[in-house]
């Protein structure tokens, strides 16, 4: 799943006083079939002026749909439609904020995220930008943005990432792939609406709730686990197994996937992630594998780390008759592969949640190496 929350996951005793991080929640959430026709209805109020739009960043798979149609665009609102194929990159979200700012003679009203993980991490940093100075790339780590975002709305398309609920938004920059992780980057209001889900192709509806059951394993077996943490992540793992596991009707496994992918999400805003998700970025950085199918490609070889996991994971393969792909880095060069191992092993507080303190005695490059090599 595209979320790699905060590494200040325990307390600091400071003068005797212990002092916990208060992190922000998705204030205002609507759920329901047919929610997304209350859009309109929810921006209006906070449009500022006719001349201050609103714009929507949807999936180009949306372009000429119905559901283009049913965008309650007014006045001078735009429409940007993105393309999910590739994972978020800074210079797309600096080039967004470039020509928002180019068009209008003030700052928007506000901004619509409108697609999956991609398109809903997007949003998050183009919002966050319009409302800082530099470049996006300044801001990927932890708790560097310092002025509020513009108003931001996430109405995610497709479930399992836990985008919509999370503090980061997650971008492929020119030296590494991390998260804007910041208070100011949760959304405002999120639409959960069923019926979005649709029109999910099965593999990507199988890689998307993978990301949602991987980081749920990863949470909850991680030296991070706290109740608040094990509360949410024990409600997604649960679901997940419904979904996955049992033959449920279709429209009763796509709620449940979506609240899933809530919970799931909120599993790790007192917590973290762990090696899946840590690897994932090597692969994404280096091939710009999706996240949703990296987490796959490397959980199918972690039996050591997570032996449980790894088990209702293949289950869950055999299911669905999902193939994944395979000798992606077999014929890597040792340059990338180099790469590979490095950008995995940045990502350091995944490292400790998911072997502890001292992680870096307990995993090696070779480890890592013989581990991709794999895939």
């Amino acid at each position: 799943m595209k979320i790699e929350n905060n590494i200040n996951t325990k307390p600091d005793v400071l003068k005797n006083k212990t002092e916990y991080r208060n992190f922000p929640m998705v204030p205002r959430v609507v759920f329901g079939r047919g929610s997304f026709g209350q859009l309109a209805d929810i921006l209006l109020p906070k449009r500022k002026n006719s001349d201050a739009p609103f714009i929507f960043l949807v999936d180009d798979f949306f372009e000429g749909s119905v559901l283009q149609e049913r965008i309650p665009w007014l006045f001078n609102d735009q429409i940007i439609f993105i393309s999910a194929d590739e994972e978020p990159k800074t210079n797309q979200v600096d080039a967004l904020v470039h020509k928002i700012k180019s068009d209008f003679d003030e700052l928007p009203s506000g901004i619509v995220g409108i697609g999956g993980g991609t398109l809903l991490d997007i949003s998050k940093a183009v919002a966050v930008m319009l409302g800082n100075k530099g470049n996006s790339e300044k801001y990927q780590g932890w708790d560097l943005v310092n002025s509020p975002s513009l108003y931001h709305v996430g109405v995610p398309t497709i479930s399992g990432t836990g985008a919509e609920v999370s503090r980061t938004a997650v971008l492929l920059g020119p030296e590494k792939k991390l998260g804007i992780n910041s208070d100011h980057t949760t959304f405002d209001q999120v639409i959960l609406d069923p019926d979005l889900l649709a029109t999910v192709p099965k593999d990507q509806w199988f890689y998307t709730g993978m990301d949602c059951f991987i980081h749920c394993v990863e949470s909850l077996k991680g030296t991070y686990l706290n109740a608040f943490s094990e509360s949410y992540g024990e409600k997604a793992y649960e679901l997940c197994k419904q979904v996955f596991l049992e033959d449920l009707d279709s429209k009763i496994a796509e709620e449940k996937l979506m609240m899933a992918s809530w919970h799931g999400g909120m599993s790790i805003a007192y917590s973290q992630v762990g090696v899946a998700h840590a690897m994932s970025y090597g692969l994404s950085y280096v091939l710009g594998t999706k996240h949703g199918l990296g987490n796959c490609l490397v959980f199918q070889h972690l039996q050591e780390f997570y032996p449980q996991g790894v088990a209702l994971f293949h289950r869950m393969m055999d299911k669905h008759d999902i193939e994944l792909p395979t000798h992606i880095c077999t014929n890597l060069g040792q340059d990338k592969m180099d790469t590979m191992i490095t950008v995995a092993l940045s990502m350091e507080p995944l490292w400790e949640n998911a072997l502890g303190k001292d992680w870096k005695n307990n995993i090696s490059r070779e480890k890592l190496q013989s581990i991709y090599l794999k895939i």
